[in-house]
């Protein structure tokens, strides 16, 4: 139970913490006019900023979490699952970089962060309980793999879909939108599929 708190704590702070750093960057913005606000322009912006800043290192961590799977897992289905982990957020990764560099003119940080830098360190540090416990799964007892793997990676999934939902009601880029959908789409399924597995492995 206190594990599932510190996640929960962990997501709501996360996703104020986006909605948060767009819109003080936004205001950061602003001209005196207000003229660069009145279309959301800017508000879109700093969403699309924020969103892949906290985006790529929680896909990198649900990736280390299925590698992990693959070499501890015995289950074909859970390897199925682990690859297309892998392989989707990977490649939502790269478009996620690529997209960065061509919109804000730098490569994404490897230390970026738009919680911790609107939030400071201390709301930045509920990332621990929200992006998975890699020790457990690693020690573990290897008949309790799959279904710890299942209780972490599903709140994980919860917390990307909840971020992709903002994303979809705050973007005005259509490779933004698009991704948004693809995440809310593809990991409800892989939540769903991991929920009825547990139900039947417990």
């Amino acid at each position: 139970m206190e594990k599932n708190s510190n996640i929960i704590i962990g997501a709501v702070l996360l996703i104020v913490g986006i909605g948060l750093g767009y819109v003080i960057s936004s205001n950061s913005f602003r001209g005196s006019s207000g003229y660069m606000m009145s279309n959301g322009s800017m508000m879109s912006q700093n969403i699309d900023r924020h969103f892949i800043e906290e985006m790529i290192p929680h896909h990198e961590g649900a990736i280390e979490m299925a590698k992990l799977a693959l070499l501890r897992s015995k289950r074909p289905e859970m390897l199925s699952l682990a690859n297309g982990i892998i392989e989707a957020q990977t490649r939502e990764i790269n478009d996620m970089k690529a997209w960065y560099e061509d919109w804000f003119g730098t490569p994404v940080s490897s230390d970026a962060s738009g919680m911790m830098g609107g939030m400071g360190h201390g709301a930045g540090m509920q990332m621990g309980s929200v992006e998975g416990d890699l020790d457990a799964l690693k020690t573990v007892a290897a008949a309790e793999f799959d279904l710890e793997f299942i209780r972490q990676m599903i709140p994980h999934h919860e917390m990307a879909v909840m971020m992709a939902r903002m994303l979809a009601a705050g973007t005005a880029r259509t490779e933004m939108k698009e991704l948004a959908d693809n995440i809310i789409v593809s990991q409800s399924r892989e939540i769903d599929v991991m929920r009825s597995w547990y139900s039947a492995w417990k």
